[in-house]
């Protein structure tokens, strides 16, 4: 069988590099922005992460924004869903590798810890954008929505049979008290009294998820 290859020539070689570089200067582009948008979302939440102050974080000018989003509700919704998918990876991360009684008392840890609480890992998106969803800023509502209901879910899957209230419904209120206590710990920041809400949240989630016997030590 006789194999016939075209000949690239070097003018379609060079205009295929280019486009190319193009192509990888763009996805570097929009990785910063969202990166960025990350920052300034967790920092300030929605309304504080202005266009200009994303822009500027990532190093671009504000007029190469519409290359990238068509709105800033666009990019709200995308640095939601990108923040909260790396949430579950961290706070799921080597836990199957648990016992399943010791799953929901590991993530307590991972999310309602000091470092948490001051800025950083597992970095949740929900403190900073809840209240203003629930007031202000509606149209995210669908986005946040399905991002709790992944970490509900994700989090199900994860506890043991024997709480002392169905999986799903364990998870939720996992859920509500590890948002609520972070919120709660980061309002008193600076004090004995938020170190205290962390322990104790701890404390009551773990109790929840081992039928009443409380945290191990």
């Amino acid at each position: 069988m006789n194999w016939h290859f075209a000949e690239v020539s070097p003018e379609t070689g060079a205009r295929r590099a280019q486009m190319n570089a193009k192509v990888e200067r763009k996805e570097r582009s929009h990785e910063s922005i969202l990166q960025s948008a990350a920052r300034l979302v967790r920092e300030k939440g929605i309304s504080g992460a202005a266009v200009a102050d994303v822009m500027k974080g990532a190093a671009l000018t504000v007029g190469g924004f519409y290359a990238h989003f068509s709105s800033k509700d666009e990019l709200v919704d995308e640095t939601l869903r990108r923040t909260g998918g790396a949430l579950r990876e961290r706070l799921f991360e080597r836990l199957d590798g648990k016992p399943e009684a010791d799953r929901a008392e590991a993530i307590l840890k991972r999310y309602l810890s000091a470092d948490h609480r001051d800025g950083g890992a597992p970095d949740c998106p929900f403190p900073a954008v809840i209240g203003e969803v629930g007031t202000t800023a509606p149209q995210h509502r669908a986005v946040i929505g399905h991002q709790v209901t992944a970490l509900v879910d994700g989090l199900a899957q994860r506890l043991p049979a024997t709480a002392i209230v169905p999986r799903r419904m364990l998870a939720i209120g996992l859920v509500a008290l590890m948002y609520g206590g972070l919120s709660l710990a980061r309002a008193v920041k600076g004090t004995e009294l938020s170190d205290e809400v962390l322990r104790a949240c701890r404390a009551l989630g773990a109790a929840a998820a081992r039928g009443g016997k409380g945290e191990r030590s």
